[in-house]
């Protein structure tokens, strides 16, 4: 498509980013009540922490995921089966995603128009002791995204362009897919581990509770 052209074309060519500024710079433009659906590991704990408020207070629209690899798609496409008018974005890492694949086709034969689904892809197994992935030795989350039927699929060749993919997945009908390198560096927080708060306080987020 037009505008993804620019966007480089594999895993290779994109620059190496760091997780906790890119994540920063997606809760900085999220402005319509949008749910984000945090993915275990590193990639949650740095949505915990860039969603923390100067008053203490976070994000209510979060959902953080703890211990459940490779669900954050599934569960974000079922928040946006059922609220169709909400921007929702999966929030994943290539270890989780490479469990689950078959998401991707799932999502494309719906075509979800308000799911976007952003990977942040350091080719290891970060929190478990940095063993590599399939990333790391020739597979490429955006090759095999689009090879699932996800078109709007691409690469982040750097911070501006992360920050135009994801004002497109916020703005134009998906299904979308966001693939970003990025680096090794440890998280800036913990998710706090209260599962039934973490539901609780969700579900009120996005108004059914």
């Amino acid at each position: 498509m037009a505008h993804l052209a620019n966007h480089p074309a594999t895993r290779a060519a994109a620059k190496v980013m760091n997780r906790f500024d890119l994540t920063q710079r997606m809760v900085a433009l999220l402005r319509q009540d949008e749910a984000v659906i945090g993915g275990i590991g590193y990639t949650n704990f740095d949505l915990w922490a860039a969603s923390t408020r100067a008053d203490g207070s976070r994000r209510t629209q979060n959902f953080y995921m703890l211990g459940s690899m490779g669900l954050a798609v599934p569960i974000a496409m079922g928040v946006a089966i059922a609220q169709p008018a909400r921007r929702v974005i999966a929030l994943e890492g290539d270890g989780s995603i490479l469990m689950q694949l078959g998401a991707l086709g799932t999502v494309a034969s719906r075509g979800q128009k308000n799911l976007a689904i952003v990977i942040m892809d350091n080719g290891a197994y970060q929190i478990t002791g940095g063993q590599a992935t399939h990333t790391e030795t020739g597979s490429d989350i955006v090759a095999i995204a689009r090879a699932s039927g996800l078109a709007q699929s691409a690469w982040a060749a750097d911070e501006a362009a992360f920050e135009e993919l994801i004002r497109l997945a916020l703005t134009e009908d998906g299904p979308w897919l966001i693939g970003c390198r990025i680096d090794a560096g440890k998280p800036r927080d913990t998710t706090e581990r209260d599962p039934a708060r973490i539901r609780d306080q969700f579900m009120r987020g996005i108004g059914v509770r």
